[in-house]
């Protein structure tokens, strides 16, 4: 008899006690990244071939080694984000010393080869800049090492190719505002890009 008392108890606590609250999921979030104002400051160094405008909350770097390798020119830069542990890499060549078909074909090789088994999807769009010059904008979805990549050239004389990393494990849903907000900024680098 104790033990029918003791089951009918614990059945009518059990029943009480799991019905008096609704369950309710947590929503999945992520940290608030605080996005800068939108401000440029030109690059314009003697001795370099282009011009161009970057962000004042990015730090231009010479780029001194390459795969622990001297670059083949001095105009090599990196343009340093800290605030978003972000670095844009921008590769200069000339194309005398060059094969402009061979730059276009590494530029995409780099943009496709390289990351097709990480991407979900690569966009490209080909652009001609307001100078004149062209080039095509790579957009890279998914968990890849770059989201954003670039080249631009006058076809004759100058090339210029740049790639957006992050120091971080690549996680597109986290990675996203920072990248959709620097890619303006790679937009406006392109648009006011001069040679000389």
């Amino acid at each position: 008899m104790n033990r029918k008392i003791f089951f009918a108890f614990a059945a009518i606590a059990f029943i009480t006690i799991s019905c008096n609250s609704e369950y309710t999921p947590k929503p999945r979030g992520y940290f608030k990244i605080d996005l800068p104002k939108k401000e440029y400051r030109i690059f314009d160094q003697p001795g370099y071939p282009y011009t161009f405008e970057y962000p004042v909350y990015g730090t231009v770097i010479k780029d001194s080694l390459f795969f622990d390798q001297h670059p083949e020119n001095p105009y090599w830069i990196n343009i340093d984000f800290p605030r978003f542990s972000g670095r844009m890499h921008l590769s200069y060549k000339e194309i005398g010393k060059n094969n402009f078909d061979s730059l276009v074909n590494d530029a995409f090789t780099m943009s496709y080869k390289q990351h097709t088994y990480k991407a979900s999807a690569i966009q490209r769009e080909p652009f001609t800049s307001p100078n004149g010059s062209s080039g095509v904008y790579f957009t890279l979805k998914g968990n890849a090492a770059t989201g954003n990549q670039f080249f631009i050239s006058d076809s004759t004389r100058h090339f210029l190719r740049g790639a957006l990393y992050f120091a971080a494990t690549p996680n597109s849903d986290s990675l996203q505002p920072v990248n959709d907000f620097l890619k303006k900024d790679l937009w406006h680098l392109i648009n006011t890009l001069k040679w000389r």
